[in-house]
């Protein structure tokens, strides 16, 4: 089935784009606004509205099949491309990309991707979330054509076998750290609550009010959570304790703010997300591996999440090979191509990192079903629950499209047995 056209629309996404460095150099929120002047190219605003370009290929049969573009709620910052504006890239798709596609056949979802990811327009790599929007919509069209899963489309296309049970979901309070989090617990949700540590307000001078936090989750988690409830708990801080600490990271006192966190939790599992941000991605590593070898020579059980600066898969690596976290978050808009993301993920096979399945808050529910896919078909060790910061709709949409491609593929494979076992019995 050939791919005959390609159209786009732009949009709004589930969440908003915010100027991470102005933040992070003191903008006072006002309301749900920040009052101050962007610091990062490209915004009008501290905080403004996210956007979407909603991509429709178009195959000969008159089908369409949609994939979403996407950015990072925190665009421009720690190395990644440029704040996302859809009306500015909508002439891209539907020219240069429209005609790069237009043509090949829909079924062959590895090269149309790979041809996209090496698509230059003077000489510049098409921004991330064209990649990540088009090659969603790639993604669908295969899996229409060849009848089957997106799911097991990917399985293919990378070499893996599929999980048979959902992947464990984080679920990402935002600011309402509390009453969300409690959503979370009542839900059994696995791995939770993300809590947007972003200043040195919600951290404490000290990481007193971190600690406090930690506490209360070990304690709320009991009362509402399920029987035989263990959550882990994955808090993001946004370079926060290195803001509060500072270096170097495997001295006496960093090591036993993270043993104090590690006892606030217990018996509960705690990793940390983005401990520090270095300014770039070697002074990055270089942090995370002496504040992970600290942690390890004290024996000190918290891992570290990889988030600042490990955006692409080349950086994905780059962290994998150095040993510098326990978990890499894999931001799938950063990646581009969806297909890079299962790629990351499989890169982490066989190492002692853990792979995340992550995103952003900032991204639709096409692309959140499309990652859903990801996890599956990789089994990554976690995945995102996303678009938005209310937590439900995003947990929802992730968590049913896996219980759904579980049981569809379920279906499929005893209807697949019982026609084996007809013809068997047939022939004899």
């Amino acid at each position: 089935m050939q791919i005959t056209d390609i159209h786009a629309t732009p949009g709004y996404s589930g969440f908003f784009f915010d100027d991470q460095r102005a933040i992070k150099q003191g903008a006072q929120q006002d309301g749900f606004t920040y009052d101050g002047e962007p610091i990062t190219d490209g915004f009008d605003e501290i905080r403004q509205a996210g956007e979407t370009l909603i991509v429709d290929i178009e195959l000969a049969d008159g089908t369409t099949h949609r994939g979403d573009c996407a950015a990072v709620q925190y665009s421009g910052a720690g190395g990644r491309d440029p704040l996302f504006q859809a009306a500015e890239y909508a002439p891209v798709v539907e020219g240069p990309v429209a005609e790069a596609l237009a043509g090949r056949d829909a079924t062959e979802f590895l090269a149309n991707a790979d041809l996209l990811e090496d698509l230059e327009i003077d000489d510049k790599r098409l921004h991330t979330a064209i990649r990540y929007g088009v090659s969603q919509a790639l993604l669908a069209a295969a899996a229409a054509t060849q009848g089957t899963t997106r799911t097991d489309v990917l399985a293919d296309a990378l070499g893996t076998e599929p999980a048979t049970e959902p992947v464990p979901v984080f679920g990402q309070s935002g600011d309402n750290r509390y009453a969300n989090t409690e959503k979370m617990f009542i839900k059994g949700v696995p791995v939770l609550p993300h809590a947007l540590i972003n200043s040195v307000e919600k951290i404490g001078e000290d990481g007193e009010t971190l600690l406090e936090y930690v506490e209360w989750l070990t304690e709320r988690s009991q009362e509402l959570g399920p029987d035989g409830y263990e959550p882990r708990f994955h808090i993001d801080v946004y370079g926060m304790i290195g803001e509060v600490f500072g270096a170097p990271y495997d001295r006496d006192e960093v090591i036993d703010y993270f043993g104090a966190l590690e006892t606030a939790a217990a018996p509960y599992p705690i990793q940390i997300e983005g401990p520090m941000d270095a300014g770039s991605r070697e002074a990055q590593i270089e942090a995370m591996v002496e504040l992970r070898t600290g942690l390890q020579e004290a024996g000190v059980g918290v891992d570290i999440v990889a988030d600042e600066w490990c955006n692409t898969f080349e950086d994905v690596q780059a962290f994998v090979d150095a040993g510098a976290a326990d978990v890499v978050q894999i931001k799938t808009p950063d990646l581009g191509g969806i297909h890079r993301s299962g790629q990351a993920v499989r890169y982490c096979e066989g190492t002692e990192t853990r792979a995340y399945l992550g995103g952003t808050c900032n991204e639709t529910e096409t692309s959140a079903r499309a990652c859903a896919h990801v996890a599956l078909a990789t089994d990554a060790a976690q995945v995102l629950a996303k678009p938005g910061m209310g937590f439900d709709e995003g947990y929802m949409i992730v968590e049913n499209e896996m219980r759904r491609t579980i049981t569809q593929r379920n279906r499929e494979q005893t209807t697949e047995t019982e026609t084996e076992t007809d013809e068997i019995t047939a022939d004899d």
